[in-house]
């Protein structure tokens, strides 16, 4: 028994031993873990130079942790410092600030309380700059703030270098000579605005490269620069090439930057361009060269330019791009408000295209509303087509011809390539017109790139606009109907007349082909004529037939709007028809309204004193420009199908086409959505309360009598 009690009793006591190590080393390693992290935070505090603070609001003590400023010694220890100090006085002018920003924290509207601002800690009137950057670390029961802690940073001595870096960087800048700094080597290593200007080389385009870059063949007297700059100081004219590959006639000062050593490792270059000198010189070759309405290189300057390019190009293996550009529309800005606001636009306009292709390439005008660009340095001939994207795109503003008036007009362009397209200037330019020509049938602002094809294209467009000109006198012209239905009433309540050319030779001409060769040889204002009187004739036989109440709806080109007397041949024509006003609506798109808003405005008025109906086409597909609406005297907006067609798939199709009837509606409009194919579009429209629809679905455009017979029988809702 005894045995067995001092065997119990010695295992007992080895497993308090072994509890007791066990604890033991928990607590070292503890230790050692505990010393460790004050160790990482002494080293964090020493390496940020920051120190950290904590407030408490209700004691106003303030209570300061950082570390030692000497170097620290690891084998050592490094040595914190902790006291409490009183709140150190802060500089009235920053007093307002940062009681705004505490009491922004405290009353919870901004996480972090931060502030740079100044203040004297020894009460000696020594002001220091402190940047704060805290939050609340203890609130109390009701939730407000109790204590803040964080840390703090003496920012005066960065505060003081970046505002003499300012002032340098300031009379820098500010300086009306190029100054540029070259390393070693004589690459750029800083410039000044002054430099962009004069070289045309901004910074990002000169740091890294060598001076070499302005040198010039052209020397007077002192040879080039870089042959000088192993003086240390110099001073004289040189001649250098500007980014356009302009020479320009430069004063160069030139000092050498030694080290301690004595060795020149940056030199200070200060440029003055006194080209200015020789005004006359450049005067009379500005007049052999430029446009003078426009300031652009002339069909001279561009056919000079554009050999030098082809040489550079052939002699680099590279690319070179000619882009004819052509304003489309532009004798309707002439002829509806005068050759000088034709001027304007054009100043406009040629001021739009260089800033879209940049200074780096050439921009000429040929005459009248045509440029040409010049591209080189291309690496792949997409690059071209990049450049027309842009250009086109830089046309979407209107331009500002003073600050009363704007306009928008769109470029049509075309693009030809050297060596792909020709080798010679001549055909170069050939080749951009005619696939200028073809952008203008592919419905303009576009841009197509020039095929072989595209010469029968252009032979057959020479061809349609001769036969184009007989077209109404051999009665090849014919409309065709497409039914409108109402949503409210539940039937048909007129239809909407489409043109269509019937060729013998060529046969069917689509109106996409047509209808701009006829807009660009003025044709459109006879064909427009017959199109209104052959709809309002055939609208009169239907209500002689019984179908009382149809409306007609007539597509309007934007030449009738700017050109012709609208609203007297409409007049007219009702009076010979005998057709009522009500009964007629024309229908434009946005682009035509928005080509001359005020003359629009002035026409479709007097239109609607006549009593005719005015429809928006295709809406939400133009400039997305709604400030027409409230200028014009509209009644109707018609919904493009652009948006129709993917109703029930895309979810912005359906808010912008429920947007769009719900605004038309409030400005008492009728909205009709065209393209309608499917039940499940039908009744999208129908639930969003559209009120009336066109399209396959209802029925497909159909001859004159085919679409009366289809109006006269009773029709079945559609599902």
């Amino acid at each position: 028994m005894t045995a067995a009690l001092m065997a119990l009793a010695a295992g007992l006591m080895l497993a308090v031993l072994v509890l007791l190590w066990r604890w033991r080393n928990s607590h070292m390693k503890q230790h050692e873990a505990l010393q460790a992290r004050e160790e990482h935070l002494t080293v964090a505090l020493w390496g940020s130079g920051e120190q950290f603070w904590d407030f408490d609001l209700d004691r106003r003590e303030l209570h300061l942790l950082h570390a030692d400023e000497s170097e620290p010694d690891l084998g050592k220890g490094l040595a914190v410092s902790s006291r409490r100090v009183s709140l150190p006085l802060v500089h009235p002018h920053d007093r307002a600030t940062l009681r705004r920003r505490l009491r922004a924290h405290l009353r919870g509207r901004e996480p972090l309380f931060t502030s740079e601002h100044r203040v004297d800690p020894d009460g000696d009137g020594n002001w220091v700059w402190v940047r704060i950057h805290g939050r609340t670390v203890l609130r109390d029961a009701r939730g407000r703030t109790r204590r803040l802690a964080g840390t703090a940073r003496d920012t005066t001595a960065n505060r003081h270098a970046e505002a003499e870096r300012r002032i340098a960087s300031e009379v820098l800048r500010s300086m009306s000579e190029a100054v540029a700094v070259l390393d070693r080597e004589l690459h750029f290593v800083a410039v000044n605005p002054a430099f962009t200007q004069i070289t045309g080389y901004s910074d990002v385009e000169a740091l890294g490269r060598p001076f070499t870059m302005l040198d010039s063949d052209h020397s007077e007297g002192g040879g080039t620069l870089r042959q000088d700059l192993n003086r240390q100081h110099w001073q004289g004219n040189v001649w250098m090439t500007r980014r356009d590959g302009e020479e320009i006639l430069c004063h160069v000062k030139h000092n050498g930057i030694p080290d301690a050593a004595g060795d020149v490792n940056f030199h200070v270059v200060v440029l003055s361009d006194i080209t200015e000198q020789k005004r006359a010189e450049q005067e009379l070759r500005y007049l052999a060269n430029y446009d003078a309405l426009t300031s652009l290189p002339n069909r001279s300057l561009l056919s000079e330019r554009l050999a030098r390019a082809i040489v550079r190009a052939r002699r680099e293996g590279g690319h070179v791009a000619v882009l004819f550009l052509d304003l489309d529309r532009f004798k309707d800005v002439n002829d509806s408000l005068g050759h000088a606001t034709g001027d304007r636009v054009l100043r406009a306009a040629a001021e739009r295209v260089q800033q879209a292709v940049g200074p780096q390439h050439t921009v000429a005008r040929l005459g009248g509303d045509e440029f040409t660009v010049v591209l080189e340095g291309l690496a792949a001939p997409r690059e071209a087509e990049d450049v027309a994207q842009r250009v086109i795109e830089s046309f979407a503003m209107p331009l500002v011809l003073d600050e009363h008036h704007e306009i928008t007009v769109s470029p049509s362009i075309g693009i030809s390539l050297f060596p792909d397209h020709a080798q010679v200037p001549t055909e170069l330019l050939k080749h951009a017109d005619t696939a200028m020509y073809q952008a203008k049938a592919a419905g303009r602002r576009t841009w197509q790139v020039y095929s072989a094809s595209m010469d029968e294209a252009t032979r057959r467009r020479a061809t349609l606009t001769g036969l184009l000109r007989r077209v109404v006198e051999r009665e090849e012209l014919a409309l065709v109907y497409q039914p409108r239905y109402s949503l409210h009433e539940g039937r048909v309540v007129g239809a909407e007349a489409l043109l269509r050319w019937r060729n013998p030779e060529f046969g069917s001409i689509p109106p996409d082909q047509f209808i701009p060769l006829a807009e660009d040889t003025g044709l459109i204002l006879e064909i427009g004529e017959w199109v209104l009187k052959e709809a309002c004739t055939t609208l009169r036989q239907w209500h002689e037939a019984g179908l009382e109440g149809m409306r007609m709806s007539v597509n309007v080109s934007p030449i009738q709007l700017l050109r012709g007397d609208l609203a007297a041949t409409l007049a007219r024509i009702l009076a010979e028809t005998g057709v009522a006003s009500g009964q007629l609506e024309l229908e434009l798109t946005e682009s035509a309204i928005m080509a001359n808003v005020g003359r629009s405005a002035s026409v479709l008025h007097a239109c609607r004193i006549l009593g005719v109906g005015v429809a928006v086409d295709d809406f939400g597909t133009g400039y997305s420009s709604l400030a027409y609406l409230k200028r014009l005297p509209l009644t109707t907006l018609k919904i493009d199908q652009e948006f129709v067609g993917d109703l029930t798939r895309d979810p912005d199709d359906e808010a912008i086409t429920s947007t769009v009837i719900a605004m038309g509606h409030s400005l008492s409009l009728t909205v009709v959505a065209e393209g309608v194919e499917t039940a499940g579009q039908l009744q999208f429209l129908r639930d969003h309360g559209c009120d009336e629809v066109q399209g396959h679905y209802i029925a497909a455009a159909m001859e004159r009598d085919e679409c009366m017979a289809f109006m006269a029988r009773p029709m079945a809702e559609p599902a």
